[in-house]
């Protein structure tokens, strides 16, 4: 099974918490025999590394080590990609000491998996990481106290390597985990779990390793939940709105009925047509006549800005210190800026896509889900089914960053299941490109505004920074500055009512995007005032070392030449703090002052993440990142008016393309002795603020909007 991520608490209400003993012990009837490792880890590291997630004091993670010796690892979470389904099995090996070669993983299937409350926020290796590095510690000692009692000596006198115990002084006396085992179930505590294996005695983690599911990938052989087939299986054309907040008055499905072959389901707010084949649904689809009337909300694409600084919640306080108005006493030189950028789609290459079955009163669905068991709670409350009825199974997903996950109810999934049960047919609903951009969960539109200042000596002592439906993300107090008011006001999380004319929810590092680049964007500003480098203006006011140690990490690497204030040369700099992860960027970019075209010649990300389990994947998902951050500084933006959707497919919403790659380069800042925190986000963050930095150092011009369309840099050009 696969995966993706994205931020924060995102249980429904009524969420379902792990197996008990009793429900558990079923599992492992289904899954046969062997060695499960049960222990209760609770809130003595998975707590600790993200408090705010609440993770039951009876969090179990599970191992199955067979009677041939292989190890099985389950786990709630997904991988879209980002390479999880290769790096918790290295973790898994490390610990239990066997080849990496010998460890699978079965990933979001709530039968067989414990329950996790979904893949997001570059969460999986920080939070599930230390869970499943506990459960091999512990399996391992549990195995070393079995073969004691079969060897015959102490614990103390034995090793446990590649799969084997042996005695260190004897090594002729051994026994291998599945003779151990002997395809038993064996249940066993330890008192003490064994210490984890100190970094410098890694043999597995922290070395690179080839995606596991590369090569099925990269030949086609790969299963996603589109490619799965039944006899007797039917494909569903769903009848959609033509605007958010669309009132539907008149409905005559006659046309629909007359195509051989169609079925047509009306239940309450679902119309939809069934077909063996999904070409011959989609042509009953467009028979039907269907009128509604539209909202006029009264905002579109340019609009909406002025709507959501009107249209804001109480003031979330992110961080305060010293006096506003004392630093607004002491600044030479204030700058006072607005940013803006627009909504953003997650546009994943596979559209949301679900199989739905019900056999013997029980729903199975596979599901593009990034949360597979929130899915599942919800799948329970619209059928109104008991959830040991219900099954979620996630095959390979592709691509999901944020919006195939909370808060997006995976509308396809309910649809399916709804009409399997109806029918009792298997049925397979997959939404169209322009489904995909309807329904999507955007990222929000925001505002940032900011007012700072620097003294006579250049020093930053005002930073005023309000952020308007963006979330706090990336807006830490990264830097010394005596006098400092941060405030957050709405977010994609519990977006304001009456803020956005349709869904929002997290994209990839949720409003990091726009708050790196107000941030990156203003310091360059200060830093031209100051008659300083950008890179030297930084660094003296930093006040994590971490972080220093990152940004001059990005900095040597690109051969980054000091200058005053602007060079011209085009070069860009960000850096900050996402996912627990220490993150710099810089490059150099080049602008056609003719066409207002700009090209990102060159990147450079440095992250101090601390352990990276496996380099190569580390370095992966940081180049994809990088691509990725091209898109919103540069292109994607959604069109819209009175909750109408205008960009439904890729010849109007631009996406990166491969011949706009620049040269990339990633630097791992070496921390293996640190908890392992993201990497799946940190690398887009400062995509845009290195690309808007850029194009001011390259020719005077200030770019306070995203996308930074040829047009709006040929008119900030002009203001030069």
């Amino acid at each position: 099974m696969k995966t993706t991520e994205s931020m924060h608490d995102n249980r429904p209400p009524g969420f379902s918490l792990p197996l008990d003993r009793r429900e558990f012990l079923k599992t492992v009837g289904v899954l046969g025999g062997g060695l499960f490792v049960y222990f209760t880890v609770g809130n003595r590291f998975a707590a600790a590394q993200m408090p705010s997630m609440n993770y039951p004091t009876d969090f179990n993670a599970y191992l199955r080590i067979a009677a041939d010796g292989s190890v099985t690892c389950f786990t709630g979470k997904i991988d879209m990609g980002q390479g999880t389904i290769t790096s918790l099995p290295q973790i898994a090996a490390e610990e239990l000491k066997v080849a990496y070669e010998s460890v699978s993983i079965i990933m979001g299937d709530t039968d067989l998996c414990p329950y996790d409350f979904g893949t997001v926020g570059s969460m999986n290796i920080r939070m599930f990481g230390p869970a499943l590095r506990k459960a091999a510690c512990e399996a391992r000692g549990v195995l070393k106290e079995l073969a004691a009692e079969k060897l015959g000596c102490s614990v103390d006198q034995l090793v446990a390597e590649n799969g084997t115990v042996f005695d260190k002084d004897r090594p002729e006396k051994k026994v291998t985990y599945g003779e151990l085992t002997r395809g038993k179930i064996i249940e066993r505590h330890l008192k003490e779990i064994p210490p984890e294996t100190p970094s410098e005695k890694f043999t597995i983690m922290g070395k690179p390793y080839l995606h596991q599911d590369a090569r099925d990938k990269v030949t086609g052989r790969a299963q996603y939940t589109g490619d799965i087939r039944f006899p007797g299986m039917l494909y569903a054309a769903v009848l959609r709105p033509p605007a958010h907040g669309a009132v539907l008055k008149r409905l005559d499905v006659s046309g629909a009925k007359k195509i051989e072959g169609a079925t047509v389901i009306q239940d309450d707010d679902l119309v939809a047509v069934l077909h063996a084949l999904p070409d011959q649904a989609a042509r009953a689809l467009k028979k039907i006549e269907a009128e509604y009337e539209e909202p006029q909300t009264g905002t579109d694409s340019e609009t909406i800005y002025d709507h959501l600084v009107k249209t804001v919640p109480e003031p979330n306080v992110v961080s305060q210190s010293g006096d506003i108005q004392e630093g607004r006493r002491l600044v030479k030189h204030i700058f006072e800026e607005t940013y803006r950028s627009g909504y953003l789609a997650h546009t994943p290459i596979e559209t949301h896509t679900a199989m739905a079955k019900v056999e013997n009163g029980k729903v199975t669905v596979w599901s593009t889900t990034q949360n597979p068991f929130p899915l599942k709670t919800s799948l329970s409350e619209t059928l109104k089914i008991d959830p040991e009825n219900v099954r979620v199974i996630t095959p390979f997903v592709g691509g999901g960053f944020g919006g195939k996950g909370a808060p997006n109810p995976n509308r396809e999934a309910l649809e399916a299941a709804r009409l399997a049960r109806i029918t009792g047919k298997q049925i397979q609903v997959c939404f169209s490109r322009a489904d995909e951009f309807f329904y999507d969960t955007f990222s929000p539109a925001a505002v940032v505004k900011v007012v700072s200042g620097i003294d006579e000596a250049g020093n930053v002592v005002l930073w005023d920074y309000t952020v308007y439906h963006a979330g706090d993300r990336n807006t830490d107090a990264i830097y010394n500055i005596p006098h400092l008011r941060i405030v957050s006001l709405g977010g994609w999380m519990r977006a304001t009512p009456g803020a956005h004319p349709f869904g929002v929810g997290p994209w990839r590092a949720p409003g990091a995007h726009i708050n790196g680049l107000a941030r990156s964007m203003q310091f360059n500003l200060m830093a031209e005032k100051a008659g300083m480098d950008p890179l030297a203006f930084r660094l003296k006011h930093l006040k994590d070392e971490r972080l220093k140690g990152a940004l001059k990490a990005a900095a040597d690497k690109l051969g980054w030449k000091p200058h005053a204030a602007r060079s011209g040369r085009g070069w860009g700099i960000a850096c900050g703090i996402d996912a627990n992860s220490y993150v710099a960027h810089v490059g150099e970019v080049e602008v056609d002052k003719g066409s207002g075209k700009v090209r990102l010649k060159r990147i450079v990300c440095a992250i101090d993440m601390g352990l990276s389990v496996n380099p190569q994947g580390s370095r992966i998902q940081l180049e994809g990142a990088m691509t990725m951050g091209m898109g919103y500084a540069l292109t994607e933006e959604l069109k819209f008016k009175n909750g109408k959707i205008f960009d439904l497919n890729f010849d109007s919403y631009s996406i990166p393309r491969f011949s706009w790659l620049p040269k990339i380069d990633t630097v791992i800042v070496p921390n293996m002795n640190q908890p392992a925190q993201g990497g799946g986000e940190p690398g887009i963050v400062g995509v845009g603020a290195v690309i808007a930095t850029g194009i001011y150092d390259a020719t005077g011009a200030k770019l306070f909007r995203m996308p930074m369309t040829p047009e709006r840099v040929k008119e900030a050009l002009a203001k030069v």
